[in-house]
């Protein structure tokens, strides 16, 4: 259920799109989102004419379910995870100065789920290609990851203390040293990408390069973290919270599915199509991410818990309720999926049940 709620209050182009076919838009165009400033809060939520006009628009745009296909995907990410994590480690081996390299290290192989570079391989394995091609930029992605949760969990951002179960970088090394070991992996992303890719033309690697960029910089996630920092204490409407979420979560999602399917050697129709898929499963992270900060505990997420309430920073189930962000969330999945149903279903089968283990993750 799309909360484009376009329905005479709010009018993101965006989500608009995404209720009746989602994003039909290219994928460039959304570098250039519109947001009509309308002072539309979340209060509409209790307002009787928008919930009837809302209820109808659900009833009428319900989503088609897409039956998963039968696949290992425990031992599946299991196995990819630890390529990643065999890759990562010897992307980024101990040297002078040993400081910032243990640093770089502490952060980057501190765990995760590796979601970003598992996306890259699958894409890349789905359009002909094959875990070789994709490994350089599935580690760059990871990379850029670990930079933006170091420097997000800094004092002057976010100010956390907990990380993946573990004190973040700046409480161990000192806030100088986070800094640097963030500005440090984003250089290495690049670096790593264009250095140590095989076996693709020259052409392709520029191009992934080029979209890795723009998710990392003022158009994609800094331009939602700014927005964020910025909202923070303020009412904000339905439209600002997905500008935050796209572009401070769901532009680097899509960036690896997209540079998987570039690398992999799709065309332009596939990497446009992938796309589709990977912009809803970035908006599902985040609001699934938002529903749990309000029902997990610290222990259980390995971040501090609550850290949403407590920094008065909106949320989808701070502005729609719990309930419709869990469907919203459900409806994203759906979307997801149905992008998929262009390939072959066993191809396909870990894209599938990645957007099923993101709409139904625990931490």
């Amino acid at each position: 259920m799309a909360f484009s709620v376009t329905i005479s209050c709010y009018d993101n182009l965006l989500l608009k799109k995404s209720i009746n076919g989602l994003y039909t838009q290219p994928r460039a165009s959304l570098d250039h989102i519109k947001f009509f400033h309308m002072k539309t809060q979340a209060t509409y939520a209790a307002n009787p004419s928008f919930e009837q006009s809302f209820r109808a628009h659900e009833e009428n745009n319900k989503p088609q379910k897409v039956p998963l296909p039968p696949f290992g995907f425990k031992e599946y990410m299991i196995q990819k995870g630890n390529r990643v994590n065999k890759a990562l480690d010897e992307a980024v081996p101990l040297q002078h100065p040993r400081k910032i390299h243990e640093a770089m290290r502490y952060s980057l192989l501190a765990g995760g789920k590796r979601v970003r570079p598992i996306l890259c391989i699958a894409s890349c394995e789905l359009v002909g290609g094959d875990e070789e091609l994709a490994m350089p930029t599935a580690c760059a992605l990871e990379m850029i990851h670990t930079m933006s949760l170091i420097h997000d969990d800094l004092p002057c951002m976010d100010n956390d203390d907990l990380r993946r179960g573990m004190p973040t970088s700046h409480k161990v090394f000192g806030e100088d040293t986070a800094v640097l070991a963030g500005d440090a992996l984003l250089a290495l992303a690049f670096e790593h990408v264009a250095r140590n890719t095989k076996n693709v033309s020259s052409d392709r690697v520029v191009q992934a390069l080029a979209e890795l960029g723009s998710a990392v910089g003022s158009k994609g996630l800094v331009a939602g973290q700014v927005v964020d920092i910025e909202s923070e204490g303020k009412e904000v409407s339905l439209s600002t919270l997905e500008y935050i979420h796209v572009h401070k979560t769901a532009k680097l999602l899509e960036a690896a599915v997209v540079c998987g399917a570039i690398m992999g050697g799709a065309d332009a129709t596939s990497v446009e199509r992938l796309g589709k898929y990977a912009r809803s499963i970035g908006l599902l992270f985040q609001v699934v991410d938002d529903i749990l900060d309000m029902t997990k505990s610290s222990e259980e997420l390995g971040k501090t818990a609550g850290k949403d309430l407590t920094s008065d920073k909106a949320t989808y189930p701070k502005l729609i309720g719990m309930d419709e962000a869990k469907k919203f969330a459900a409806q994203l999945t759906d979307q997801a999926n149905q992008e998929l149903g262009f390939y072959d279903p066993v191809k396909a089968a870990p894209l599938y049940h990645l957007a099923s283990y993101i709409a139904s993750r625990q931490n």
